[in-house]
């Protein structure tokens, strides 16, 4: 039995016939670019998340960047964030002409640690771009409140915490504005690529719908130089469906996660996620931590992967240490617990339909490998 990292094939067998249905709409609309199916899907993730405004990008890559640009982001400008997320986060203030300026992460949570933020904070800060890791919010009231009280913009990366709640908030809703992703790997996947930002504020939403479509806002008739980053009509058309069925989706994920923790509990060396007090994770990955500094985690990702079970390390080479970043004179050792986690980090199969009793099994090749 084959137990694959995420699960999309049957995911689309569990809502066929609706997908089929909402695809077809689209193919005998004739409308692929914008149009109503993503203004409906705009509103609806809007109201999801708590929201006035939404507007549908690319890609959440996309978001981040043309968020910083309605911000008025660019050379010279700082903005802080994390080193240990995926690089899309980093190269989205790159992107600007601003630097990205890490802080070390809190070592239960993965997320960034909001007491060494103020110590970075300069005269050419502009945001702070926090990331909600693994599923669960970085602890956002502390920084909120710097960023009322110094005058900074809070992006937050919401892309793999969707669903997920911070003390009875929806991620989604925290920031001055927060960037949403669709990539199949996500836990509200599009079939291809797709980015959303969404926010109270009516001038970034205008600003963000005029970037995406070439810098216009009527055809043909360019404001600025923009982009092209427009989330497409098919691929909206199946995220409103797909939206319908999510809050039970996490539901069943957190079920797994609960199973998931209460099997790995008995097993010396492997820690399961520690959640923050007032956090409901979402579980975009279930991620577990090798403890044990005699454990290989190669060693078991081979055991595992012979086994027909995958396994993902998010993320393996913490964003400092990357070439891309060699410019900004950060080494080994700047950021201590983000280096451990990459070192030590392992994400196993979660996704709805994982059954019972493939968690089970994932688990006893776990204990298999330790013996």
């Amino acid at each position: 039995m084959n137990i694959p990292l995420a699960d999309l094939v049957a995911q689309y067998d569990s809502i066929r016939d609706e997908i089929d249905a909402a695809v077809h709409r689209v193919l005998q609309s004739g409308q692929y670019i914008l149009g109503p199916e993503v203004k409906g899907f705009e509103e609806e993730m809007a109201d999801y998340c708590g929201r006035k405004l939404a507007v549908g990008v690319a890609s959440c890559t996309d978001a981040l960047h043309l968020t910083l640009l309605a911000y008025g982001l660019g050379d010279g400008d700082e903005v802080i964030t994390t080193p240990f997320t995926f690089i899309a986060t980093a190269e989205a203030i790159a992107k600007c002409g601003a630097t990205p300026v890490f802080v070390d992460i809190d070592p239960r949570t993965y997320n960034i640690d909001p007491a060494q933020i103020e110590a970075k904070i300069t005269s050419r800060t502009k945001a702070i771009m926090p990331v909600h890791l693994y599923g669960q919010s970085a602890d956002m009231d502390p920084i909120l409140e710097l960023g009322d009280r110094h005058d900074l913009k809070i992006i937050d990366d919401c892309a793999q915490a969707l669903g997920a709640e911070y003390r009875g908030r929806k991620v989604g809703s925290l920031g001055d504005a927060s960037c949403l992703s669709f990539h199949p790997a996500k836990s509200l996947n599009a079939y291809g690529d797709g980015g959303m930002v969404v926010t109270n504020a009516p001038e970034i939403r205008e600003t963000v719908d005029i970037l995406r479509r070439h810098g216009s806002k009527s055809k043909y008739y360019q404001l600025v130089h923009g982009f092209n980053s427009r989330l497409d009509a098919l691929q909206a058309a199946v995220l409103r469906v797909k939206l319908r069925h999510f809050n039970r989706w996490n539901e069943l994920r957190r079920s797994r996660a609960l199973l998931y923790d209460r099997l790995l509990s008995g097993i010396d060396g492997i820690e399961p996620p520690y959640v923050a007090e007032g956090n409901v994770p979402s579980y975009n990955y279930y991620t577990i931590r090798l403890k044990d500094p005699k454990l290989n985690r190669d060693d078991l990702r081979s055991h595992l992967d012979s086994r027909g079970i995958r396994t993902m390390v998010y993320y393996p080479l913490s964003l400092h240490l990357q070439q891309a970043y060699k410019s900004l004179g950060y080494g080994p050792g700047d950021f201590p617990c983000s280096e451990q986690a990459q070192e030590q980090v392992l994400s196993l199969p979660m996704y709805p339909e994982l059954s019972e009793e493939q968690v089970e099994r994932v688990v006893s090749e776990i204990e298999r490998f330790m013996g």
